[in-house]
């Protein structure tokens, strides 16, 4: 820590005084001027930290590391320097004027972080409760079981698709317990081998196996306290399962080459997209690791949730053009028919991807269906009772080929040539078909 006196207790000097307060690196001895009334000498007394009129009278300690002149008056300086004790340093002139702008700059970039912090807090917020977001009754239950189990230490099993939500539901559920202020630690159980996924849970000991080149703390001592999120779990070995049943019923972890047992207490969510009862018949996950996970939140795919789409689909829009700094405000009538109509094999995670691109694309500031993949557009292709044939299936081409068209056009925006070669079209077809759907390449072009 280091000891310091300030010299002036003017504007410099208070500011100086006030920047330096609470700073568990530096103890403030005292603070010297003239002037019986100068602010600095105020606020001071106000902090408990002792005042002086008389330069001198700090230089007498001993124990000073420190003295920052910013009186400004070369006498005061050389007063001060012939006085000093012999180990104290002086620090005044440009040289001080430089650490005070050194301290006033880490102040405001501590000022900027715990901002940033706070509104990452608040984000985190957001987007860990945003497959909520809709009126579909089963999420609404979902809603109510996170805030049911929240509060317990039990184990969480959360079960559904690649997409749906399931790392979100986690992390609410750590956040709304007692343990949100510990750490929540992830693995995903599907991209490690069992020696590997067994070092990263337990940690292992120097030289234990090949590439163990130092000791390594795991990832349940890490968590130590707070909760870990077990990533599609039902990808876990049955050796690595026998192992996490252990430490589930004993709370005990030995690391790789190790003898030493700790006993560690952490929260485990598991997540999964298999169907385990399926694979247990298989002998593949094992059956009283299956039951050791009391609780079981159930999450339904997008596609039972169309009433849904909509509002998610404008939550992800103003996720979007925040993170891609554009200017979309809207989602046209019927590109949220298509989006209402799609399946959604990847469904959150997709929508959300598709949202971003069709930010992306866009240079009207609203999102169409050109901006959408064309794939998402088949289920729209519907047949009239009415027509015959060969007049539906002439009527379903031409829009295919205006979609396919518009959007080979907006993805080399309005460059003929090179929206072409993209399409693997000679460039005369693809102008003649331009041509044929009144398409012109100047509303492909960026308006900037």
């Amino acid at each position: 820590m280091t000891k310091l006196v300030i010299i002036g207790a003017g504007k410099g000097g208070t500011a100086l005084l006030e920047m330096l307060q609470g700073d568990p690196t530096v103890r403030i001895l005292g603070i010297a001027d003239k002037r019986d009334h100068a602010p600095g000498l105020e606020l001071a007394r106000s902090l408990g930290i002792s005042t002086s009129a008389d330069y001198r009278k700090f230089l007498v300690q001993d124990n000073i590391d420190l003295i920052i002149d910013v009186t400004g008056d070369p006498a005061v300086g050389a007063m001060l320097a012939a006085l000093k004790p012999t180990r104290t340093e002086i620090m005044s002139g440009s040289a001080a004027r430089f650490m005070w702008d050194l301290i006033a700059d880490r102040k405001r970039k501590e000022e900027l972080e715990d901002n940033y912090t706070l509104m990452q807090r608040e984000l985190d917020a957001v987007s860990d409760t945003e497959f909520i977001i809709g009126k579909n009754p089963k999420m609404k239950e979902i809603d109510e079981l996170i805030a049911r189990v929240s509060p317990a230490p039990t184990s969480v099993l959360i079960r559904g698709e690649s997409g749906t939500g399931k790392e979100l539901v986690a992390r609410a559920i750590h956040r709304y317990s007692h343990l949100r202020e510990k750490p929540l630690v992830t693995i995903n159980c599907t991209a490690l081998t069992a020696t590997l996924m067994e070092s990263e849970l337990f940690g292992h000991k120097k030289g234990s196996f090949t590439g163990a080149f130092a000791n390594k703390i795991g990832l349940f001592e890490k968590a130590a306290g707070g909760t870990i999120f077990l990533d599609e779990i039902g990808d876990m070995s049955t050796e690595m399962q026998a192992k996490l049943l252990r430490f589930l019923q004993t709370g005990e972890i030995k690391a790789v080459g190790d003898v030493q047992i700790r006993h560690v207490k952490v929260r485990i969510i598991a997540a999964t997209n298999r169907n385990l009862e399926q694979a247990i018949e298989h002998g593949e996950f094992r059956e009283d690791l299956f039951y050791r996970f009391t609780f079981a939140i159930m999450l339904p795919p997008l596609r039972e949730r169309v009433e849904d789409i909509p509002e998610l689909a404008y939550h992800f829009l103003q996720k979007a053009k925040a993170k891609v700094n554009k200017k979309v405000e809207s989602i046209s009538t019927e590109a949220l028919d298509y989006l209402k109509n799609y399946s959604w094999p990847g469904n959150l995670r997709e929508l959300e991807n598709m949202i971003e691109r069709a930010v992306v694309l866009s240079q009207t500031g609203q999102i169409d269906t050109a901006h959408l993949p064309l794939h998402i557009q088949v289920g729209k292709l519907k047949v009239n009772s009415d027509q015959g044939f060969m007049e539906a299936k002439r009527r379903i081409v031409e829009e295919f080929e205006k979609e396919a068209l518009s959007r080979f056009l907006m993805e080399a925006h309005g460059h003929i040539s090179h929206a072409a070669a993209c399409a693997k079209l000679p460039r005369r077809t693809f102008h003649r078909l331009m041509l044929k759907h009144h398409l012109s390449a100047r509303g492909f072009k960026p308006k900037y």
